[in-house]
């Protein structure tokens, strides 16, 4: 963050910002953003470690239970044994699942399996929500369906002052939004992902954040902080 705000003090120009740009980044900036992505339901969530499951055999009772992912990605059950869960969709879990179970076991087994608790995708609401706090993330989700889950915009918010910090490849980034462009749909709705950080400003504050925003007014592409 020291670093950020050094480069802010001296103003960031265009050039600056397409250096930035040219660095790693989580998603490929486009000109009008980060690249639209439909955001569909709970389907598309990938299992991570401390989920809960129910796992359903139909006709088996003994074989359906409740299962919690381990951390290190892992569950087991009868006669399956170790089941790798983390990074898989509901619908690839059942269908290894049945696989296992169809050799050796039984002639056609029907599984289902349903996430009962989300605990491994989590996202961060700050700032000037009516409810801020820690949210879990139930599918691919987007910037307003995670302000709607924060029970939208405090009256004191700016709009134009949306933030979202993102870390990965070593590295913190960060990308400013304009809620009322998203809403207008001169800018796609970005996807927020599991320990992403999203944070409100408050409207008329002279913070580090308001900074920030000025500096790269409605760009919705991450700039690489450390």
């Amino acid at each position: 963050m020291a670093l950020l705000a050094g480069c802010l003090s001296a103003g960031i120009n265009q050039k600056t910002v397409e250096q930035a740009n040219a660095q790693p980044v989580i998603r490929q900036p486009t000109a009008g953003g980060l690249p639209a992505t439909p955001v569909t339901g709970p389907t598309d969530y990938r299992v991570g470690p401390l989920d809960v499951l129910d796992i359903e055999v139909f006709g088996a009772k003994d074989l359906t239970r409740s299962v919690r992912v381990s951390v290190d990605g892992n569950f087991t059950m009868p006669l399956v044994g170790r089941v790798p869960a983390s990074g898989k969709t509901v619908s690839e879990l059942e269908t290894d699942i049945a696989a296992r179970l169809k050799d050796g076991f039984m002639e056609n087994p029907q599984v289902s399996v349903f996430v009962k608790e989300y605990l491994s995708q989590r996202v961060t609401v700050e700032g000037a929500v009516r409810e801020p706090g820690l949210y879990s993330l139930t599918g691919r989700t987007s910037l307003l369906q995670v302000i709607a889950l924060s029970k939208g915009l405090d009256p004191l918010a700016n709009p134009g002052g949306v933030v979202i910090y993102r870390y990965g490849e070593g590295r913190r980034y960060a990308a400013a939004f304009d809620i009322r462009e998203i809403r207008a749909g001169r800018l796609i709705d970005p996807e927020v992902l599991g320990n992403d950080i999203v944070v409100v400003d408050f409207s008329g504050t002279r913070s580090f954040m308001k900074d920030f925003i000025d500096a790269v007014p409605t760009l919705a592409v991450f700039l690489v902080l450390l």
